[in-house]
């Protein structure tokens, strides 16, 4: 091979390479135009090839040098760079585009948290007029320890928070995504798994009201209750929408319909995560520490919810769009 030859006819393509990645570097890849970028990939195998070739030729230490740093410097922004985008996505996402979602859906989250408080409410009346029902909703091993014994059952999670709060975790996740798929059945499941938890949180206040023990039961519930209780309603929310394209699909066909809402119940989803790990730390660690004041818990609870009231509700400035399917752009 010519050395000489050889590197005349490539180095038009290396300075083009330099010059691409110097303006990157600087501005960053979103300066780039789409054209720019597919070219910035091109050069970049060229230069690879490249640099395999002068490792097998006698190029010279500086020509091998130079191509390895752009060989290097064009890995760096391309994979390295498409991760900071991607990361960058998902930051907007939680920023901006999960209270939008939140925003576009609440109709149906106001029909899960009507579904399951309607439930809660006629459990709690039922349980508290006729002991027989409440018998069919709470196990029978908890109401001997409150009505009996006059005591939570909470204390157990002292001493092995890890587990119990990795064990919470997952039990809070599965209902969720139960919650989800159920929207599969036309609702029906989702519907369920709502009226089902609505009677037993009912049926339970009822329980610990009867026995003097509503306050240190529902300083216990606030803390964790704040954010995993409006989690279930937007995953139940996320299933609604998915029972909404079987049952009514409108103006599109069954399977389009599905396309388009289990868009909207994914964005959903993505956001509830989050809210059920933090949930989930702080029922295994903060709600059931006897050191902590049953009035320090109501306030923190209290804190929790607000603040996400008012992180559901913030708009976009700018007005920008972001959601679910941004983040494996």
């Amino acid at each position: 091979m010519n050395i000489q030859r050889w590197i005349a006819r490539r180095e038009k393509s290396w300075k083009q390479l330099d010059a691409l990645l110097n303006q990157v570097e600087k501005r960053g890849l979103k300066t780039l135009e789409a054209h720019q970028i597919r070219e910035l990939a091109s050069l970049y195998r060229s230069v690879s090839a490249d640099l395999a070739r002068a490792r097998s030729q006698n190029v010279g230490q500086l020509l091998l040098q130079d191509l390895q740093s752009l060989a290097s410097r064009s890995y760096a922004q391309i994979y390295q760079g498409s991760r900071r985008q991607e990361w960058q996505a998902i930051l907007e996402f939680y920023r901006w585009g999960f209270p939008a979602a939140v925003q576009r859906s609440a109709g149906y989250i106001a029909l899960a948290a009507a579904l399951a408080i309607f439930a809660g409410l006629v459990s709690w009346w039922l349980a508290w007029q006729d002991p027989t029902f409440l018998s069919l909703i709470v196990p029978q091993d908890l109401i001997v320890q409150v009505r009996d014994r006059q005591e939570l059952w909470m204390g157990s999670i002292v001493g092995i928070e890890p587990f119990a709060s990795t064990n919470i975790l997952i039990n809070n996740i599965q209902v969720s995504f139960m919650a989800l798929a159920g929207g599969i059945t036309a609702g029906l499941l989702t519907t369920y798994i709502l009226l089902l938890n609505g009677a037993l949180i009912g049926a339970i206040a009822a329980l610990v009201g009867q026995n003097n023990l509503a306050y240190p039961f529902w300083a216990f519930v606030f803390p964790h209750g704040s954010l995993e209780i409006p989690a279930i309603f937007l995953a139940a929310a996320a299933g609604l929408l998915l029972a909404r394209a079987i049952l009514f699909p409108g103006q599109y066909r069954r399977v389009d319909a599905l396309k388009l809402y289990a868009q909207q119940a994914a964005e959903l989803i993505f956001g509830v995560v989050p809210m059920l790990v933090i949930a989930g730390f702080i029922e295994g660690f903060f709600s059931p520490n006897p050191g902590v004041p049953d009035l320090l818990k109501y306030i923190v609870g209290t804190g929790l919810f607000i603040g996400l009231m008012i992180y559901l509700r913030q708009q976009n400035p700018v007005g920008a769009k972001h959601s679910a399917g941004d983040l494996g752009k």
